[in-house]
């Protein structure tokens, strides 16, 4: 699906949403004491016509109730600190169990292709902490810090588990899993900020805001810096931080209880300079299969996400430039994240 075809489904689909839902409907039923934010997240390439580079992703993420800490990365966080004694802050933990599927894109060839990208798989853990900095005014901050801890290679079994998809959706397997990087304990902390400025204004019939954010990650998976931002148009926009990034998941709360509809559009867009990536770099202590990264990447997506009182489902159509020398197109993938809030 290329980004007109995209459009012209997004498009009118958005619009009927936001035509049938009525504005400021109330929450139906007794309110319940919040026990925390389940969310999934699903991302394949397939869903824009493509099997190749970041080929499959899927996360699942708990994000528990506002005021609890884990003393470790409270620790990493005061160390960022910058606001003032006037302003409050409220922290949650989040838990998060993810996998990744990388392949070249040739998946008849059982040689090692040297001139395109290593087959690798990629599961791991994560423990995160979110703090929301209130600054007294309509500003709002978000800082994210979280710490993945998982295996690359084969004990990431994402050989086994893109045949099976395959055999089940019955799409021809790739066969030079046996080139795929080797098995390495994998470390990855990520550190991330977003700014929210102002409060949704109208433009036209609906709301619209901006959300930029930055950030920086460590480890032997991937090293890296990122800054970029989010717009959102739409009809009742949840008073958080926006939608998630491409691979981490996000944040679902600060959400207005006299507004529990919304539909919205949303564009996000982001530069990073990456200086390693265990996955086009190769294994970093034991020779592998590698190829010649470019620093520079840029990612872009474009969606619409749906939210009814605890639920929000969102979809978003990806599109990142090319990540190594030689790499024939960009690489696009589909991204469907739905959350529910207990």
């Amino acid at each position: 699906m290329n980004v007109q075809s995209f459009l012209k489904l997004l498009v009118p689909t958005w619009f009927l949403l936001t035509a049938a839902i009525p504005a400021g409907a109330a929450e139906s039923g007794e309110k319940r004491k919040e026990i925390g934010t389940f969310e999934v997240k699903f991302e394949n390439d397939l869903f824009s016509g493509a099997d190749q580079h970041y080929t499959n992703g899927i996360r699942f993420s708990y994000l528990s109730p506002e005021g609890n800490t884990f003393e470790p990365l409270q620790y990493i966080s005061d160390l960022f600190k910058t606001e003032t004694k006037h302003t409050k802050r409220s922290s949650r933990i989040g838990m998060a169990l993810g996998h990744e599927i990388y392949t070249p894109q040739d998946r008849y060839r059982t040689d090692l292709i040297v001139y395109d990208r290593p087959y690798a798989g990629w599961l791991y853990g994560g423990l995160s902490l979110h703090t929301v900095i209130d600054w007294k005014n309509a500003r709002k901050d978000l800082e994210s810090i979280e710490l993945d801890v998982g295996v690359v290679g084969p004990s990431a079994y994402g050989e086994q588990i893109q045949n099976y998809v395959h055999k089940v959706r019955l799409i021809d397997p790739f066969d030079g899993w046996g080139n795929q990087l080797k098995n390495e304990l994998g470390v990855a902390l990520h550190y991330e900020r977003k700014w929210r400025f102002f409060h949704p204004v109208l433009l036209g019939p609906l709301e619209f805001d901006a959300i930029p954010h930055a950030g920086v990650s460590l480890g032997n998976v991937v090293t890296q810096s990122n800054v970029g931002g989010a717009l959102r148009w739409g009809k009742n926009l949840p008073r958080d931080f926006g939608p998630p990034s491409l691979i981490q998941a996000g944040t679902t709360f600060d959400r207005k209880p006299d507004e529990p509809y919304s539909v919205f559009l949303f564009a996000t867009a982001e530069g990073r300079y990456v200086a390693h990536n265990i996955f086009l770099d190769g294994n970093t202590f034991r020779d592998s299969h590698r190829v010649d990264k470019k620093n520079w990447i840029g990612d872009l997506s474009l969606g619409v996400a749906f939210l009814y009182g605890r639920f929000k489902i969102s979809y978003a159509n990806a599109f990142r430039t090319k990540e190594y020398k030689g790499q024939p197109r960009i690489s696009r993938f589909g991204s469907i994240t739905a959350s529910y809030q207990f």
